[in-house]
């Protein structure tokens, strides 16, 4: 849950402070549904609670930045998802060159499944798929070695 005494602010794309708290009813419920599996997520890859906060807390800053455009797009979970992982692969590796730990799609979902401990249909709600296909892909991913998690 977040707390709404103490306002959430960052830079918009524009530059502009975007404030959290005054975002829309609609980017609201979404930061409440998500911010609990996003942080989940990203304490896996950040073993420092802060860290992980930070990186959440970037992430839908980012989000609120472009929100009418993600709210304009065909799947505006999956793109939040994605804005997610790039916030993710950034502060693992703030260089630009691709991060060894950097996770692919399938280790994504693994990781939301065996080590958040999400059931198939609350992942494909996180990333914005169908239930049916993350099921197929956890049962590839079982299949492969997994990276170091």
């Amino acid at each position: 849950m977040t707390d709404r005494h103490v306002p959430a602010t960052g830079l918009g794309g524009s530059g502009d402070p975007v404030e959290l708290s005054a975002m829309p009813l609609e980017f609201t419920a979404f930061r409440e549904l998500h911010h609990p599996r996003y942080l989940s997520y990203a304490r896996v890859w950040f073993h420092e609670p802060a860290e992980a906060a930070e990186t959440v807390e970037q992430a839908f800053r980012a989000l609120a930045a472009v929100w009418p455009e993600v709210l304009g797009s065909p799947n505006p979970t999956a793109a939040a998802w994605q804005i997610l992982r790039s916030t993710v692969d950034e502060r693992l590796d703030p260089c630009g060159v691709p991060a060894p730990r950097a996770a692919t799609k399938d280790e994504d979902l693994a990781i939301l499944h065996y080590v958040v401990g999400l059931a198939t249909p609350e992942i494909a709600d996180v990333v914005g798929a169908d239930t049916a296909s993350i099921a197929s892909q956890l049962r590839h991913a079982l299949r492969r070695e997994p990276s170091e998690w």
